[in-house]
């Protein structure tokens, strides 16, 4: 046997299952409140990078750029928009350098959504620079805000007039995944659009002589070059198509630190290869830090996230009978034995159209003691991508923002949730009409203020109390509904639904000791517990109560 192959395997046993089998989610994302944006949709900094690539041809609605960037994001950043949200996270769709040209296999359509890569080493210039994505994640750490990357190791971009396609050893067309056991969703390309990475090879292959050319057109082939000579001997690993994919994603921890990785197409990619990404980016975070100590903002570990789509709490579609693994038909995968902190919870759009109570109590026996005690899930009521989007009309803001907001579990923000973002754009196709730009002009109606200010409050309570999403859940009244969220001795909340206005006089239910004193995240008050109870008096309906410190 070569030595080389005696190497990698020794190597392959260090990143088995077992790594992370026994891992425990930090409280902290346990309970975050991420932001997800489509960058290109969200908010446009500079208008001089709108048409990079010579993108000019007119695509169909909602499918070509329509000007997002970097540093709209900034903007924002900085104006404090996520910080009166009480968001603890952001996520943006992959910045990476996209395919130039479009497909028009269903309407001309560009890569604005960023999941058609060209190349994994370098910023797309709609997005903005390397330059710009450091500033805004140093801005967001002085902020106190994460910053979690977008990646994909699943597939390329399409084949265009503009881009070359990737070689044969890299990359198959064929078949189409039928979805109906494990190879045909792992060995398989998701649409005739994309090309499918061969994740299950370990086969040495020569890098694409265009992406060569390319780095040497832009003056940096020596350095990408003597960089991955670098990973390989350190690692061992052979030069199979992901790892190079790993080495170019983590280099994106290791140089700027980034926080952690919502993963796409997870259960189209053999699990293997997550412990491996999760391993070197916990190597590239720890590097980033040692380098970096001033801008560090904690000693969190590197966390990451999964999309594995129909994966849910209660048993949602694919969902296996243990309740964690995802069901191929022909084999069960837990993937959180192979890296991942949590999952995004594909349920909760079909449960939000159940009682509050419903959802509390069902979730917090799920991740208190139950098949999730000590991992994170990741809940949501809209996506970019996620037909069955809830609410998708928004007709019940209110109602959903505190379903979602207080539910067991980390919680995924839409851009536009919190302002009503129409969520069904006229003449749009199929997911682009979730996709509509942000509506930063409705902030001039007094009714999406309202709806904003709703869920800045339900943001800042949950930002200042682990207890509402890592923290046992108890009903303590059903009309007016009072319940208690109590994270062991740490952390304890009080919340309250249905209130008259005017004067307001609830016990506490021991949760709090006489002479405590408490704020109300809802009305913005200061109460001292008496007796009891609490009194206090507002012209609205909620009380969010937590201890003082």
């Amino acid at each position: 046997m070569r030595l080389k192959n005696i190497i990698f395997l020794l190597i392959a046993a260090t990143i088995s299952p077992s790594l992370y089998a026994e891992q425990s989610t930090p409280d902290f994302w346990k309970n975050a409140t991420v932001y997800f944006m489509l960058t290109d949709r969200f908010n446009n900094g500079d208008p001089s990078n709108d048409q990079s690539y010579n993108r000019t041809e007119k695509a169909a609605k909602l499918r070509g750029f329509e000007g997002g960037d970097i540093k709209g994001i900034i903007e924002k950043i900085e104006e404090g928009y996520f910080t009166r949200l009480g968001v603890d996270a952001i996520w943006m769709t992959p910045l990476i350098e996209q395919v130039h040209g479009y497909d028009d296999s269903s309407g001309l359509t560009y890569s604005y959504h960023g999941y058609w890569p060209k190349d994994w080493t370098t910023v797309d210039s709609n997005f903005g620079t390397e330059a710009d994505l450091k500033k805004m994640i140093s801005l967001a750490h002085k902020h106190n805000i994460k910053v979690l990357m977008d990646v994909i190791i699943n597939h390329t971009g399409p084949e265009t007039k503009q881009d070359w396609a990737w070689p044969n050893d890299w990359i198959r067309t064929t078949p189409l995944c039928k979805w109906n056991n494990y190879q045909q969703n792992t060995q398989c390309a998701l649409a005739t659009s994309l090309t499918d990475i061969k994740t299950e090879s370990n086969a040495d292959v020569k890098l694409p002589p265009k992406l060569l050319k390319k780095w040497q057109d832009e003056g940096r082939l020596q350095q990408e070059m003597s960089e991955l000579d670098r990973f390989f001997s350190r690692t061992g690993y052979p030069r199979a198509p992901k790892y190079y994919i790993v080495k170019w994603l983590t280099d994106w921890v290791k140089d700027y630190g980034v926080d952690g990785f919502r993963v796409d197409t997870a259960k189209h990619v053999e699990a293997d290869i997550w412990s491996v990404l999760k391993k070197e980016s916990e190597y590239a975070l720890s590097t980033w830090k040692k380098n970096n100590p001033a801008q560090a903002m904690d000693d969190l570990p590197f966390y990451m996230v999964g999309e594995v789509f129909n994966w849910g709490l209660n048993g949602y579609k694919n969902t296996a009978k243990d309740g964690r693994s995802y069901d191929y038909g022909d084999k069960q995968v837990d993937f959180f034995d192979y890296g991942f902190d949590a999952l995004i919870n594909m349920g909760f759009v079909a449960h939000a159209a159940q009682a509050s109570e419903q959802i509390f109590s069902s979730y917090s026996q799920h991740l208190n003691n139950g098949v999730l005690d000590d991992v994170g899930i990741l809940n949501y009521i809209g996506s970019h991508d996620d037909p069955d989007s809830y609410d998708i009309k928004r007709e019940k803001t209110f109602e959903t923002a505190f379903k979602l907001m207080l539910a067991p579990g980390a919680v995924q923000i839409y851009y536009g949730d919190e302002l009503a973002r129409p969520m069904q754009a006229k003449d749009a196709i199929g997911d682009a009409s979730m996709r509509s730009y942000m509506n930063w002009q409705d902030l001039t109606k007094p009714a999406t203020l309202d709806i904003l200010a709703h869920w800045q409050k339900l943001g800042q309570f949950r930002q200042a109390h682990d207890s509402v999403g890592s923290g046992k859940h108890t009903i303590l009244n059903q009309s007016p509904y009072i319940f208690k969220r109590e994270l062991g001795s740490q952390d304890k909340v009080l919340v309250a639904k249905g209130l008259a206005k005017g004067i307001k006089k609830i016990p506490v239910y021991q949760v709090f000791k006489n002479g405590d004193l408490l704020f109300d995240y809802y009305s913005h008050q200061e109460v001292v517990v008496m007796d009891g109870q609490i009194s206090l008096s507002s012209e609205f309906t909620y009380l969010l109560l937590g201890k003082v410190n």
